[in-house]
């Protein structure tokens, strides 16, 4: 009996400690500022696909010339993916259809992109998007931008 509550109260414990170390990495990442939610779907079809599969949830920070983007279901203190300003081709802008409406948060808008070769999708909310758009655009002079 005694070692059947040490063992729940571990395992809460452990659970406890988790969500506290997500917590915390999710501050530290938002913490500079330049942050929004974005969810990300990389290597797509040149098709739209509306299944809704594909999509990982995470958080975008500007850096400089590049967006960071963190996975939100992860402990890994560093970016899963690192997007150079001047390699981002847009291509597409368009609503979520199908199951991805499910597959994304209520307000999200989907945008096509190019990065280095790598077709990939980017979804995040309409303020979000602007603010994306206007730092593509806000590139130094003598830089290539693609903006459709």
């Amino acid at each position: 009996m005694v070692l059947a509550l040490l063992v729940c109260g571990l395992v809460v414990l452990l659970v406890a400690v988790g969500l506290f170390v997500f917590g915390l990495r999710r501050r530290l990442i938002q913490r500079s500022g330049g942050t929004f939610d974005c969810s990300l779907r990389w290597n797509v079809a040149e098709e739209p696909d509306t299944s809704g599969k594909g999509w990982v949830y995470g958080v975008a920070r500007y850096s400089g010339d590049r967006i960071n983007w963190f996975r939100v279901f992860s402990y890994a203190p560093r970016p899963r993916r690192s997007l150079e300003r001047s390699a981002i081709e847009v291509l597409a802008r368009r609503a979520p259809e199908g199951e991805e409406e499910l597959a994304l948060l209520s307000d999200s808008v989907v945008l096509g992109c190019v990065h280095q070769g790598t077709r990939l999708e980017l979804a995040m909310s309409e303020d979000a998007l602007t603010g994306f758009l206007a730092w593509l655009e806000a590139a130094p002079p003598g830089q290539r931008v693609n903006v459709a």
